[in-house]
């Protein structure tokens, strides 16, 4: 076992188990009767993306009938527990319109949530009746680990009336911040079934140039914030020759893996949780699965220390790299809507941003690309003078804009400045335009 293991320690548990038996009551997915335990009303919530207890869910979805109208709070989807169809007596509740979820949004059937991803916690204890997770035995006996998400789900063992576990063979034992025994669970439903992989992003040349221009500024050392798709993607294939990196992450994904296989994140430059990678929910293939499941080196975290400013504040280097839909000539950036429609997420933009800010030579990073085709074919800037749609992130939490014509640093910069240094990363077919269609003010 390394020293970082060694010295590791659990957070402390929390359940005030009273009400509660101490073994949890097995019984097989196939004898799984939902309506014995959920009741119209009530509130469910469940683990996102391959984290969803996929087992569990599909009964839910298989009985919803019988148990009548339900609320769900859901995050990133891939399954199709988010079918439209399963709105006719489900009330979807996320924060994201991402993934699957952009069915439910389309059919005018899915209420978005918009809280920053720290409030979480806070924000869904006192809601949430009946938490679903999908486990995996843990490392000790009588032990199990959340396998790929712990985030905001820790907070729900405390205070949801009913925990139903999916305890799958096959999940990652993944360490984690926070450890779970039998008297935290009070159903339990053995599963063995494999696990999915994320959606596929293709990974254009544009992409890619935004990508060596954000790699540029990343300095050997730092610890690293990163989120989901191809331009994350994009950005971690061209940090394989940076050293020391390290990694405190809402989210885990595959670059990350290939890039502690090429030794540039070993993690022993952090000055909090030096030696492994802390995240709150893992998205990855099964090299990134098995990473989790027989290594030390990455760690489940609750969104309380993955997401807190007291804690960011203290991650040295902090290098947030988020994306956006746009960002208007002051700064302001909406990573939420596009053409109408809810795409993005408030999600931790800003508690990343004001962390790194924070943070002692943290860099708060947004990466977007200047330019994209509406649904009429026409081309869009994605440096505007006005947002058309919600401020994400505000002016004043504004660091650094990545496109692939360069690099505007906001920080410190005036009105003025910064709509000079954001004209100079649009795209050069579109710069005219936009100072017209600004005038002489922002």
């Amino acid at each position: 076992m390394s020293a970082a293991a060694r010295a590791w320690r659990p957070f402390s548990k929390r359940r005030d188990t009273n009400h509660r038996d101490m073994k949890p009551k097995t019984i097989p997915i196939e004898a799984l009767d939902l309506t014995q335990f959920v009741r119209a009303g009530d509130m469910l919530c469940w683990g996102q993306a391959a984290a969803e207890p996929l087992s569990l869910t599909r009964k839910l979805m298989e009985q919803r009938h019988a148990i009548g109208r339900i609320r769900a709070f859901v995050g990133m989807s891939w399954f199709e527990s988010m079918d439209p169809v399963n709105a006719d007596t489900v009330d979807f509740l996320s924060y994201c319109g991402t993934g699957r979820n952009r069915l439910l949004q389309a059919d005018g059937e899915l209420d978005i949530l918009p809280v920053h991803y720290s409030r979480f916690e806070r924000v869904l204890s006192g809601q949430v009746d009946i938490l679903l997770v999908h486990l995996a035995p843990g490392r000790s006996p009588g032990t199990y680990s959340l396998a790929l998400a712990c985030e905001y789900l820790w907070p729900l063992f405390n205070t949801a009336r009913l925990v139903i576990a999916e305890v799958n063979d096959q999940a990652p034992s993944t360490p984690g911040m926070v450890e779970l025994r039998e008297d935290d669970i009070d159903i339990l439903v053995p599963t063995s079934r494999p696990i999915g992989d994320p959606p596929a992003s293709e990974i254009s040349e544009t992409v890619r140039a935004i990508g060596r221009n954000v790699a540029g500024i990343v300095h050997d050392g730092a610890t690293l914030q990163i989120g989901l798709g191809a331009l994350p993607s994009a950005i971690l294939e061209e940090l394989h020759a940076h050293r020391y990196l390290g990694v405190h992450s809402g989210l885990f994904v595959d670059g990350m893996t290939r890039l502690i296989e090429s030794g540039a994140i070993d993690n022993s430059r952090k000055n909090l949780d030096a030696g492994y990678c802390v995240t709150g929910l893992v998205a990855g293939d099964a090299r990134t699965r098995a990473l989790c499941n027989d290594t030390d080196q990455v760690r489940l975290a609750p969104t309380s220390h993955t997401h807190s400013l007291d804690v960011l504040s203290r991650v040295g280097a902090f290098t947030s790299i988020n994306s956006a839909l746009e960002v208007d000539l002051t700064g302001q950036i909406n990573a939420e809507m596009a053409g109408g429609r809810y795409v993005g997420a408030v999600g931790g933009g800003t508690d990343f941003a004001r962390g790194a800010a924070a943070s002692d030579g943290g860099l708060p990073i947004i990466a977007l690309q200047a330019s994209r085709r509406g649904r009429d074919g026409r081309l869009l800037s994605s440096i505007v003078p006005a947002l058309s749609g919600p401020v994400s992130i505000a002016r004043a939490d504004a660091g650094l804009v990545v496109t692939e014509y360069g690099v505007a640093d906001l920080r410190g910069a005036s009105l003025a400045e910064r709509r000079r240094r954001l004209l100079t990363i649009a795209d050069p077919q579109l710069r005219e335009a936009i100072e017209r269609e600004a005038g002489g003010t922002t």
